[in-house]
C-alpha cells in the first residue's frame, strides 16, 4: 500500500504531466492552425507540410490518449483506488508507478491484457 506521503507526491507528477500536455495540445493546435493559413507554393513545400502534420497528429492523439490515462488516475487517488491492479486488484508496486504514474495494471496483468490486445 502506497503512504498518504507518496500518493501526494504521485498526484503532483500527475498534476505537472496534465499541465505539460495541456501546453502542448493547445502549442500542436496552434501550430496546425497556423500550417493551414500558409500558402504552400510547390508540391514540395505540401508533401513536407503533410508529413508534418501528419506526425503532429500522431503526438496529438497519443497525448489525448495519455491525458485521459492522467485523469483516470487523479479518479483513482480520490477514490482510493490508485496503485491497484485494475485485473487482479493487487498492489502495482511504488517501481511501476515511479516509471508509469498512470499505470492501471501490474506487470503480470499487463502482459496478459497486451496478448489480448493483439
Amino acid at each position: 500500500m502506497l503512504t498518504n506521503v507518496e500518493l501526494e507526491e504521485f498526484k503532483n507528477k500527475l498534476l505537472d504531466r496534465r499541465v505539460q500536455i495541456e501546453k502542448n495540445l493547445t502549442g500542436t493546435s496552434l501550430e496546425l492552425d497556423g500550417m493551414r493559413d500558409l500558402e504552400l507554393n510547390d508540391e514540395g513545400d505540401y508533401a513536407a507540410a503533410s508529413a508534418e502534420t501528419i506526425v503532429d497528429s500522431a503526438i496529438l492523439v497519443q497525448q489525448r490518449k495519455e491525458l485521459n490515462e492522467i485523469e483516470l488516475a487523479l479518479d483513482k487517488i480520490k477514490q482510493g483506488t490508485y496503485g491497484i491492479c485494475e485485473m487482479c486488484e493487487d498492489p502495482i508496486g511504488r517501481p511501476r508507478l515511479e516509471v508509469k504514474n498512470f499505470a492501471r495494471f501490474c506487470i503480470t496483468c499487463r502482459e496478459i491484457n497486451e496478448k489480448e490486445q493483439k
